[in-house]
């Protein structure tokens, strides 16, 4: 009896220390990506993503079609930070709030898009559409084919974006704060499209 409440106690403090783990502290940033490979990520549909040179890359593949890279772990009050480099048509975008079932994603993305197409905006899946769309004069903020620098700031039910330290977007939404869900880099559909990322980390607010 003694021998099995021992094996219970180190098996009970294996899972406390796994668990603390895989859990971040709050206001301590964490990497999302190790520039090695995928760890930490799922992969839905058929496009393809891969990591070249220390950067995490997608592409459109053979059936052109939407495709996302989502994190293990859920979050719900955050700050990610992350950069992204546009090849080709470059329409991505960064969820969060989100569960994924097949190609099919229900939450919130901030638009990663070409000049003139709202990057830095709020789109809801699968429900409102847009939400908010950042002002004509703000997308000079973004750098088409170099790298750019987005944050999206997540605290109950206001979210803020930036690009290049310009904030394009404040959105308050008790639906976007009333659940949590991962974070997932998309790939449009339609072919013909390239984003590289890198820089991927984020903190528990």
């Amino acid at each position: 009896m003694r021998k099995i409440n021992a094996y219970l106690l180190i098996f009970s403090l294996l899972l406390s220390f796994a668990s603390q783990a895989q859990t971040p502290k709050k206001g301590k940033w964490i990497s999302l990506f190790n520039q090695k490979d995928l760890s930490g990520w799922k992969i839905y549909g058929t496009e393809k993503w891969y990591v070249e040179n220390g950067e995490l890359i997608c592409e459109s593949g053979p059936d052109k079609e939407y495709g996302y890279l989502g994190t293990e772990q859920s979050f719900q009050d955050f700050e990610l930070s992350l950069q992204f480099k546009q090849e080709a048509d470059g329409n991505s975008g960064v969820f969060f709030h989100s569960s994924i079932d097949g190609t099919k994603i229900t939450g919130w993305q901030a638009e990663v898009a070409p000049p003139g197409h709202w990057t830095g905006g709020i789109y809801e899946s699968y429900g409102r559409g847009w939400l908010i769309k950042p002002t004509d004069d703000k997308d000079k903020a973004l750098k088409m084919g170099e790298w750019n620098t987005m944050v999206v700031k997540v605290v109950g039910n206001q979210v803020t974006t930036f690009v290049n330290g310009q904030e394009m977007i404040t959105l308050n939404d008790e639906k976007i704060g009333g659940r949590a869900g991962i974070i997932a880099l998309q790939i449009h559909s339609g072919g013909g499209i390239k984003v590289k990322w890198r820089k991927l980390k984020v903190k528990s607010l």
